[in-house]
């Protein structure tokens, strides 16, 4: 669960009349599951995100309930060593502080940025399978598509960070678009794939370039890129076919998989 969309869901809980606990991984020391600033809201019924799993979250959501059954109750710390109190492999040490959510809490939270600003074209099986995959992931996305009935069903609660847009003119997106977006062209008519492609490489300033397709694709766009004066430095922005090499299928889902993973490490490599 991204910390926008646990943000969005404890809200929702706080709404309706729900109490809630803000458990926080307020520091950690070595090998700890999850990292400093990690957060999972516990209510009577529920448990919104995760810490990491295991004996860790199992005494924080115990912690918490505790914590619940107890308004008047002030906040308190945890302050676990992973190996000898919890018996977990992990061999570091985390700092928990629990306390009772409140709107003004809830608003005040810190939202780490994102991984990537991804603007993806094309709603159709690719493009959903990608952006079902990116429902947990913390990426800032923009869908294009002029065809308003080729998205599906939309829950906002579930994807905040995902922004779906219907337009006629996509070019203008692709012009708006913040220095160092990634893009993902993947429409339904390849002579507009092939007029974004050009658009975004002429920015010359995409963390990310990817095209549907083949390899003969990538050859004929390329060469009418030549042709229109675009540079062999900003013809070699394009990614064409996509996907990481090795990961075999066509099928919808595994080749978001693998266009997800290599987004993943492109927005890495773009961090370090």
């Amino acid at each position: 669960m991204t910390p926008l969309r646990l943000q969005a869901e404890a809200r929702a809980r706080l709404a309706r009349g729900t109490p809630a606990i803000d458990v926080l991984i307020a520091a950690h020391q070595g090998s700890a599951p999850r990292e400093t600033g990690t957060r999972m809201v516990v209510t009577p019924a529920e448990v919104l995100g995760t810490i990491g799993g295991g004996h860790l979250e199992w005494k924080a959501i115990e912690a918490a309930r505790r914590l619940l059954a107890r308004p008047d109750a002030p906040a308190e710390t945890l302050d676990l060593p992973l190996g000898p109190a919890l018996g977990q492999c992990c061999g570091g040490r985390v700092k928990l502080r629990l306390s009772r959510l409140t709107p003004e809490a809830l608003d005040a939270w810190p939202l780490p940025p994102p991984r990537f600003h991804l603007q993806l074209h094309g709603a159709g099986h690719v493009g959903r399978a990608i952006v079902k995959l990116l429902t947990d992931i913390d990426g800032r996305v923009r869908w294009v598509d002029g065809r308003e009935d080729e998205f599906p069903p939309h829950d906002p609660l579930e994807q905040p960070h995902i922004t779906r847009i219907v337009s006629d003119a996509p070019e203008m997106e692709v012009a708006q678009a913040a220095p160092g977006t990634a893009f993902l062209v993947m429409t339904h008519r390849h002579d507009l794939d092939e007029a974004l492609t050009e658009a975004i490489l002429r920015r010359g300033d995409a963390a990310f370039c990817g095209l549907i397709g083949s390899a003969t694709k990538r050859a004929r766009f390329l060469s009418r890129f030549e042709a229109r004066g675009l540079s062999a430095a900003q013809r070699g922005r394009l990614t064409c076919p996509i996907g990481l090499p090795g990961i075999a299928g066509k099928e919808p889902a595994v080749l978001a998989v693998s266009v997800v993973a290599q987004l993943l490490g492109c927005s890495a490599s773009q961090r370090t």
